[in-house]
């Protein structure tokens, strides 16, 4: 037997024995880099998101950047596909593709950075649907104009886009918005079945563009043939500029927010509404999660009566310290976001954006920033998902069931 067919039978050899430990209840974490910068002519990627379908499939998606110019650069959205829970990932494909003029924005057309062939593509969220079994798909184009579509063969393919900005027109008579968000991340769908991105809107006055800000929210009561815009959540002064928010349905129907601002303290703001929509609870300032201004994201683990716990997880650059992005974490509550007793590190280093999936036999994915071409905490090496298990998180503490 020669080496390559012995380095072949010990990788098979080792994928076996991981995949054993994780259905076992062995505590179990596998790392995997999705993409690399400097790779497939992009000199960064970022802006991870995550989803596992309602067939089982693992859709990992960001924003792929020509240069390192930032957020206003030449952006496309790449998409990687896994069939086997994460073990092997498909080839990444470009899976928006915009042709011909670019968006009239005038604050894109202010920075000079919005030139004919070269198109900011941004925020791709994605929500699988369990009723139709579809995933939905929204991005936005040059932070102006927001743009919907299905796929119904588990990201195969894709419809053809539709501009959907008449839905944000609804916020200018509380907010006049000169720039546009969705997610980034990915969305949630209620047990009712309504669809619900959270987005922030910006007059695009401030820095980047991106401030000052509110935060709103906007649902689909159709599985996404149409799109409503909801209430204003919150907005500056009061946090100072809130932006990037994700979103959980709790036990009881209600919804949680969790918000990414600019306040002190530096703590995530949470804020609750009956319906994802209206009612918006006052926000508060959530003491065990450190907020050093970047991206967060939650998801449901499990659910009485189908599992013996309630539990959500969260993740984040875990830093109390500053605003460097470093250190992303996974934290488990029990008690529907009041508490966070379990914290685990995934990425001790230069760690920053993170989303979270989960599949039905209680894997969870984190697919994160890591490292940095530079030394700059906003230009990651690598986008990185790490599979792991509940034992591992609570080291042998608690079992999935």
């Amino acid at each position: 037997m020669n080496n390559r067919k012995r380095a072949i039978l010990f990788f098979a050899l080792v994928q076996t024995l991981l995949v054993s430990a994780a259905v076992s209840g062995e505590p179990f974490m596998q790392k995997t880099d999705l993409f690399e910068a400097g790779s497939d002519g992009y000199a960064t990627y970022r802006i991870p998101g995550i989803v596992v379908t309602s067939r089982g499939t693992l859709l990992a998606y960001c924003e792929a950047r020509k240069s390192l110019q930032g957020d206003w650069g030449t952006i496309d959205i790449m998409m990687r596909r896994s069939t086997d829970g994460g073990k092997t990932w498909g080839k990444q494909q470009k899976i928006v593709n915009v042709e011909g003029r670019v968006a009239q924005n005038p604050v894109a057309l202010k920075q000079n950075l919005a030139k004919e062939g070269e198109i900011t593509i941004n925020n791709p969220v994605a929500i699988p649907d369990r009723q139709t079994n579809a995933v939905h798909f929204l991005y936005c184009v040059e932070y102006a104009r927001c743009y919907y579509m299905r796929s119904d063969d588990d990201g195969r393919s894709f419809t053809v886009p539709v501009d959907i900005t008449e839905t944000f027109e609804k916020f200018r008579d509380e907010y006049d918005w000169k720039v546009l968000a969705t997610g980034p991340g990915h969305g949630i769908q209620l047990r009712n079945g309504r669809l619900l991105v959270p987005v922030w809107l910006s007059t695009g006055t401030g820095g980047h563009a991106h401030r000052p800000s509110c935060v709103s929210v906007i649902y689909s009561d159709d599985n996404g043939k149409t799109w409503r815009g909801g209430q204003i959540v919150v907005a500056h002064p009061n946090p100072v500029n809130p932006s990037e928010t994700v979103a959980v349905q709790l036990n009881d129907g209600r919804v949680m927010f969790n918000i990414r601002h600019e306040s002190k303290p530096r703590l995530r703001g949470v804020c609750i509404s009956p319906d994802g929509v209206t009612g918006w609870s006052k926000m508060i300032f959530h003491e065990q999660l450190p907020e050093p201004v970047c991206m967060g994201s939650i998801i449901r683990l499990s659910e009485k009566p189908a599992h013996k716990k309630n539990r959500i997880l969260f993740a984040n650059p875990h830093n109390p310290d500053d605003r460097r992005r470093k250190n992303v974490t996974v934290k488990l509550s029990y008690d529907e976001g009041k508490t966070w007793p379990v914290a685990k590190s995934i990425e001790p280093g230069i760690s920053g954006y993170s989303d979270l999936a989960v599949s039905p036999d209680g894997l969870a994915y984190c697919f994160y920033e890591r490292g940095s071409v530079d030394d700059s905490h906003y230009r990651p090496a690598h986008l990185t998902v790490t599979r792991f298990n509940l034992e591992w998180l609570t080291d042998g503490g608690d079992r999935f069931e």
